[in-house]
């Protein structure tokens, strides 16, 4: 058993339990046990080969995307513009901590100031990422997905993008590649103000490769967290830290690329909730929700191919 870690106990009842068994649900649907909602994070892209409408390409495109890395496939995804408020909580930070989160195992990639002098640091969002393919499961090995069907509201950004076969100047709508950023930085205050989602995504003109788009976007997470501070001093809101985290992928020539930055507002399954009681959530960690609920590290699956 690992050492019980120190919470700060929410002031209300941020309670999410959905109504099925094996599946998550969209915030706000009926029949939940609870006011509360539990925000999941998600960073993905997907690609297919052109064929003569582009339409339906950019459909099979943004789908690959949605079923690629955690699974959110075969729902209906409805925006949000992008909080989560002081009913809401962070799967793999608040409840199910990540264990590196928890062990302070990842270093700041940045910092920045806030409007009052404060430092804020920036932190890779790979934990979260990772504790959403634990919940939701993969394509091919499926958890507690989202109800399929299920109206889910959704922090989310998209791009979509046609790489010519022939070697010629790209035209409007046209990419070498797609890219797509969440950031999430938590309140320095949760008991009055809002967490904050930033969502970024854009398209890759250059022909250069993979490694350059990488370069390109660890540099733009200072742009990114400049919009975070700058959200943060119109509202006279601090953060505490933000957690950023990308995806991207350079198409072949002939191929429609989707970049999807996402994260879906749920009530868990109830076979998700630990034999304790939601409330434990708050208490344990990922591994120890994993042995709790008697599973296996998909991410460390994941890693060892």
């Amino acid at each position: 058993m690992e050492k019980e870690r120190k919470v700060r106990v929410p002031r209300i009842d941020k309670t999410a339990i959905s109504p099925y068994e094996n599946y998550c649900d969209g915030y706000g649907a009926p029949g939940a046990q609870g006011n509360g909602y539990v925000s999941v994070l998600k960073v993905s892209v997907g690609t297919v080969e052109k064929t003569d409408d582009f339409l339906l390409d950019g459909i099979v495109s943004y789908d690959r995307a949605e079923i690629n890395d955690a699974y959110v496939g075969q729902i209906n995804m409805l925006t949000a513009s992008s909080f989560c408020g002081i009913a809401g909580q962070v799967w793999g930070h608040d409840l199910a901590a990540h264990n590196d989160i928890i062990e302070k195992k990842i270093k700041p990639v940045l910092e920045i100031d806030q409007y009052d002098g404060s430092k804020l640091h920036v932190y890779d969002a790979k934990p979260l990422l990772e504790a959403g393919i634990e919940l939701f499961g993969t394509e091919k090995e499926r958890r507690f997905t989202l109800l399929p069907g299920a109206h889910t509201i959704c922090a989310n950004k998209g791009v979509t993008a046609y790489r010519p076969k022939e070697d010629r100047p790209l035209k409007e709508g046209e990419a070498y590649g797609v890219w797509c950023f969440i950031a999430l930085s938590l309140s320095a205050d949760r008991d009055n103000c809002a967490d904050l989602f930033i969502e970024d995504a854009g398209l890759w003109t250059k022909n250069d490769s993979a490694e350059d788009l990488k370069a390109f976007l660890e540099e733009h997470r200072k742009s990114v967290a400049w919009s975070v501070v700058s959200c943060g001093q119109d509202s006279h809101v601090l953060f505490e830290r933000t957690y950023v985290g990308f995806a991207y992928t350079i198409m072949k020539p002939g191929e429609i690329g989707t970049s999807l930055t996402c994260a879906p507002y749920v009530s868990l399954a109830r076979n998700a909730v630990p034999s304790q009681g939601f409330n434990s959530l708050n208490k344990i960690s990922l591994k120890e929700w994993l042995k709790d609920r008697d599973l296996t590290s998909l991410v460390e699956k994941i890693n060892k191919k």
